[in-house]
């Protein structure tokens, strides 16, 4: 499983350079997840290999993490678990995702009903290198294809903050 955490930097100035001129190692802060957390600015997001799974870009708020679901995930739940990120859905309503590596806290949200529209985590789709494209099916039906990328972000339901990866 590959992965990457990204931070949000915004603004970040490093001896009059922007953070989006930075040629080298970019130490990203404390993220929900276990991940590495030292990338190269240059080749951020990083993604599975072309046509060897799923990519699965997670926007926690003030991090992101994009792994690799490896293979032909049966659908969006298992492409998300498969990528490596632990998974609690809502009691009430199987299926739909309530919290992600522990996003919302347990005091925040008890995912016994679905989560109100300002705080819930939005399902979207994509195409390598394309935009993003809110999800009309569930996760647990959905069934994305090796090469394609699938996004999470907590919220009001707005897409990633990241890019899609190319």
């Amino acid at each position: 499983m590959r992965s990457t955490t990204l931070s949000r930097l915004v603004p970040l100035v490093v001896s009059g350079l922007s953070a989006t001129a930075l040629a080298g190692p970019v130490a990203a802060s404390p993220s929900p997840t276990d991940a590495p957390s030292s990338v190269a600015a240059q080749s951020l997001p990083v993604s599975c290999p072309r046509g060897k799974g799923v990519t699965v870009v997670v926007d926690f708020g003030p991090s992101t993490t994009v792994k690799c679901a490896t293979g032909d995930p049966s659908s969006g739940l298992a492409a998300l678990s498969g990528a490596g990120f632990k998974v609690v859905q809502v009691q009430r309503f199987p299926g739909a995702v309530c919290r992600i590596n522990g996003v919302p806290s347990r005091t925040q949200e008890a995912c016994v009903v679905m989560p109100p529209s300002t705080r819930y985590w939005s399902y979207w789709h994509a195409v390598r290198g394309g935009r993003w494209v809110y999800s009309t099916s569930g996760a647990g039906t959905n069934n994305p294809k090796p090469g394609t990328v699938e996004g999470w972000a907590f919220g009001a339901g707005k897409p990633p903050s990241t890019p899609v990866p190319r």
